[in-house]
């Protein structure tokens, strides 16, 4: 997903900096210091305009989040949101999720989302893709022992590419649906991204899957 840019949102995160971290280096280990109390911690790679996360937070307030844009236009319409909201148990960074073990401390995090992420399809951008082993590598690094990667696309082929990467790398699949929308199997209280909703109106099937790295 690509934004526009907005003219006001340097102007926002820089007036509401105890909501939005823009120096994550400096918080390795210390992440759970910018809620109002130290709970179970899960991240969005790649939130867009943040309706996910926000309504995940809302139903979770036993739960931390953080939601993280590399985009300055999408991380501010979260940010957005979130002003309005004020919720205890959300955090927001821009950040670039190649660096998670840069800005996570090993074992600090309780789960991972992807939702719709950029599918990358050329053969040549393979490295770029969120499921590549290279953000594998990350997200173990970060998850701790029982945490668990969640993850939805309506992309055929990279869902397909990401269940291979995934079993290469050696992960375990707890849950798998081709059919996310049209499956009662699955007990799973799901939250639609903007994207989702838009793509599953139109008939677009919802891949799904959750899975763990093996210990």
């Amino acid at each position: 997903m690509r934004l526009r840019n907005k003219p006001w949102a340097k102007e926002m995160i820089n007036d509401n900096l105890d909501l939005i971290a823009i120096q994550p280096e400096n918080m390795q280990g210390k992440w759970q210091d910018r809620f109002a109390k130290k709970q179970p911690l899960f991240i969005e790679v790649g939130s867009g305009k943040g309706r996910f996360i926000t309504e995940l937070a809302k139903q979770n307030p036993q739960n931390n989040y953080i939601a993280m844009e590399v985009q300055e236009g999408a991380i501010a319409l979260v940010l957005k949101k979130q002003v309005e909201l004020k919720l205890p148990n959300l955090q927001l960074l821009l950040a670039n999720g190649a660096d998670l073990s840069e800005y996570f401390a090993e074992s600090e995090v309780d789960g991972v989302y992807l939702n719709f992420s950029d599918p990358w399809p050329k053969t040549r951008h393979e490295k770029r893709r969120l499921t590549y082993k290279s953000f594998l590598k990350q997200y173990q690094y970060i998850l701790k022992d029982d945490g668990y990667l969640q993850f939805k696309t309506d992309n055929q082929g990279l869902f397909e590419y990401s269940l291979i990467s995934m079993n290469n790398y050696g992960m375990k699949f707890d849950e798998i649906s081709l059919d996310l929308h049209n499956n009662e199997g699955l007990n799973l209280n799901n939250i639609e991204t903007e994207y989702e909703e838009k793509f599953s109106k139109k008939g677009f099937r919802i891949n799904y899957l959750k899975a763990q790295f093996k210990n």
